[in-house]
């Protein structure tokens, strides 16, 4: 049966209700399966019920080539490359060279294992199997990093000369402090030279870095929060990283209004063209006019479906706790970026810094989807997502050989000013959870209890007033239930 034929029964050409389908429970299977699944919400409430805060999507049901399982077709493909290695390649006799060969071909062997029978995410545009991969690349990368934090110190980082000979040696860290004067009169040839000093190319990377996390997070406060709050680290830990120091200009101007600020405001106006978007699917060769063709290409790299995120922290503790934690885990996996460069010795501008980047990117939009549905329906989302649990697992590990490699740096004590102000922060919020989740309760309850004794008073008082002993509220009531009874 085709999908468009069974979404029929919910609703005019069907109607799909989270944005990407639930995985199916025989692990990977091909994207027309995935998305033939009924929506989550219509098992969860009927038929044709969805969250509020789901698109809707109409698909005509198209199933081509592209979205079927080839599952057989790269095990004979992956068969051959190996036979061919095998019989007719003759083997190096560099003992270095096999070994890194061999590494990653069992790297590609279980990653063509995972595309092909990985359980599937979340997300299906523009393929499931892209996300499948980068689950996979997930594992691996978590593996890399426990081989690197059982290793000491010393091997760890000249492991890293594997990797790229030009690894393995100390290098100096940029000092982005100096001199923090916006307009320099003492240079007549250019006043303003501290200012473009600091125009490098990392600040593209802050304004596309900040956009990307706002389509993740889908939600202007938490950015922000986020945002700012990693300006407060810089400023506590630039006795421990040099390049922490910056000058006030450049945390707060430069940084957070024109860098993160810009990135954050242009993502909020994706977000809201995404939820404004018609999510209408027909199948490539349905459409009529190139001019379709190419539109819809085109829009098979944007979601199927689109879910507002409605964090809403303060509704109850849980998601208090909740929102809290995703701010520590994206706080922590943003200070691990310049830590393992610190300890790794790797510089800045290194493609291993850059490719790490890039797997954030790609997987941190599925974790934070899979953690608003765990959070958002624990009834249906029983378990955390496996992206999910795999980026949290990351995130800790990497912190471990931060830990292990550097203690002294770490262990260097705060100025007593900068412990004074996160003294007085953790005390305000630990004194706002108590206040909103324990003492205004308790207060409402007491409040409850007390309208419920006077409302209680008053018709005791009511009743004494009739003369019988009986309120005529009370004789209704009763008479009602009589009636009742003799239906």
């Amino acid at each position: 049966m085709r999908r468009g034929e069974r979404r029929g029964h919910g609703g005019a050409l069907g109607k799909a209700a989270l944005e990407e389908q639930p995985p199916q429970p025989n692990g990977g299977t091909s994207a027309a399966a995935v998305e033939r699944t009924p929506p989550p919400g219509a098992e969860r409430d009927g038929p044709g019920l969805r969250r509020s805060t789901e698109s809707e999507v109409y698909d005509d049901g198209t199933n081509t080539f592209f979205w079927r399982a080839h599952t057989l077709t790269v095990l004979f493909i992956l068969t051959c490359a190996l036979g061919y290695v095998t019989l007719l390649e003759e083997t190096p006799q560099d003992t270095a060279y096999n070994t890194k060969r061999g590494i990653v071909a069992s790297i590609l062997v279980f990653l063509c294992f995972g595309v092909t029978q990985a359980k599937d995410g979340p997300f299906s545009r523009p393929h499931p199997a892209y996300w499948r991969f980068w689950l996979c690349v997930s594992v691996v990368y978590e593996l890399f990093l426990i081989f690197i934090l059982f290793q000491t110190v010393q091997d760890g980082r000249q492991f890293m000369k594997y990797i790229d000979p030009h690894l393995g040696v100390p290098l100096p860290e940029r000092d982005y402090g100096g001199n923090c004067l916006i307009y320099d009169p003492g240079n007549e040839t250019d006043p303003f030279h501290n200012v473009w000093d600091k125009l490098d190319g990392f600040v593209p990377a802050h304004f596309f870095g900040w956009y990307l996390k706002t389509l993740m997070i889908r939600d202007w406060w938490m950015c922000m929060i986020i945002s700012v709050m990693f300006e407060f680290l810089e400023y506590s830990l630039e006795h421990q990283l040099p390049n922490f120091s910056e000058c006030w200009w450049d945390h707060w101007i430069m940084d957070v209004i024109l860098c993160n600020g810009l990135g954050i405001y242009c993502g909020m106006k994706t977000l809201s063209w995404l939820s404004l978007k018609t999510y209408k699917w027909q199948g490539l060769w349905n459409i009529p006019t190139y001019k379709g063709k190419m539109k819809r290409i085109v829009f098979q790299f944007t979601p199927y479906s689109w879910v507002k995120f409605e964090w809403k922290p303060a509704s109850s503790l849980r998601r208090w706790l909740a929102v809290c934690g995703i701010i520590f885990v994206f706080l922590l996996a943003e200070l691990n970026t310049f830590y393992l460069k610190f300890v790794l010795w790797m510089p800045p501008e290194h493609y291993l810094v850059l490719l790490r980047l890039v797997f954030f990117v790609n997987v941190g939009g599925v974790a934070m989807r899979e953690i608003y549905d765990f959070m958002d329906d624990p009834k249906f989302h029983k378990k955390l997502g496996q992206q999910a649990w795999l980026v949290a697992a990351i995130t800790a590990t990497e912190f471990l050989i931060v830990v292990k490699y550097d203690p002294y740096t770490l262990t260097l004590s705060l100025p007593f000013y900068i412990t004074q102000c996160w003294i007085l922060g953790i005390i305000l919020v630990l004194t706002w959870t108590a206040w909103r989740f324990f003492i205004r309760d308790i207060t409402l309850r007491y409040k409850e209890i007390r309208r419920q004794k006077q409302e209680h008073k008053y018709e005791k008082d009511k009743c004494l007033s009739n003369g019988d002993g009986h309120s005529s509220i009370l004789d209704e009531q009763n008479g009602n239930k009589l009636r009742e009874r003799k239906l």
